[in-house]
């Protein structure tokens, strides 16, 4: 329930935060263009009548603006994108109505929130992420790898690929232009550069 006086939407970018705040008793409203320092922020949250809750939508930028105004002492909601209710015939977008309507949805506690993770959470999710990047990329590398020879006839079917059979097969082919050879040679890297991050990752 929402229970504080000021409702503040933030539209959060990687250069910029839009602020929207509603005053529950007056209905004044406030809007400002700020940049991504937290002094500058809490300045102008400082300024509004308290006690104050801010709501802004899960994104790219993570959590640790969260975690930094919660720690200021205010209560902080971080929005599902998905969940959210957006201005129907509303055609036009802006940063300032975006952060406007999600100070209105938090104050009629229309707002789904998600779980903040703690720092060592989020940091375990970003390893994860690197390890799955790194086995796509593993499989884009080998796929390339394999058309490369496909296209110059050469196929193994000496059993299952990329074993250390496979691997010594690899190592030896040789081609006589120097153009192919440095393409082959490029993208043999490619892989073992790949599988090196996947272990250290690992």
């Amino acid at each position: 329930m929402f229970t504080e006086r000021t409702s503040v939407g933030l539209d959060v970018h990687a250069r910029s935060v839009v602020a929207a705040a509603i005053d529950g008793q007056t209905g004044e409203v406030w809007q400002q263009r700020l940049g991504t320092s937290d002094e500058e922020l809490l300045a102008w949250l400082g300024r509004l009548p308290g006690p104050i809750a801010a709501v802004y939508e899960a994104g790219p930028t993570g959590f640790g603006l969260a975690r930094r105004l919660t720690a200021a002492g205010y209560r902080v909601v971080v929005a599902a994108p998905s969940r959210l209710q957006r201005p129907s015939g509303d055609r036009v977008k802006t940063d300032a109505r975006d952060a406007a309507h999600l100070a209105k949805l938090l104050r009629l506690d229309e707002v789904t929130a998600v779980a903040v993770p703690s720092v060592t959470a989020e940091a375990a999710r970003d390893l994860v992420r690197a390890r799955e990047d790194a086995r796509g990329d593993l499989m884009t590398a080998r796929h390339r790898v394999s058309k490369l020879l496909l296209r110059q006839g050469i196929v193994w079917d000496q059993g299952k690929a990329w074993t250390v059979a496979h691997d010594g097969w690899l190592r030896g082919q040789r081609f006589d232009s120097p153009a192919l050879q440095g393409a082959f040679d490029a993208a043999y890297d490619a892989v073992t550069a790949v599988m090196d991050r996947r272990r250290r990752l690992d």
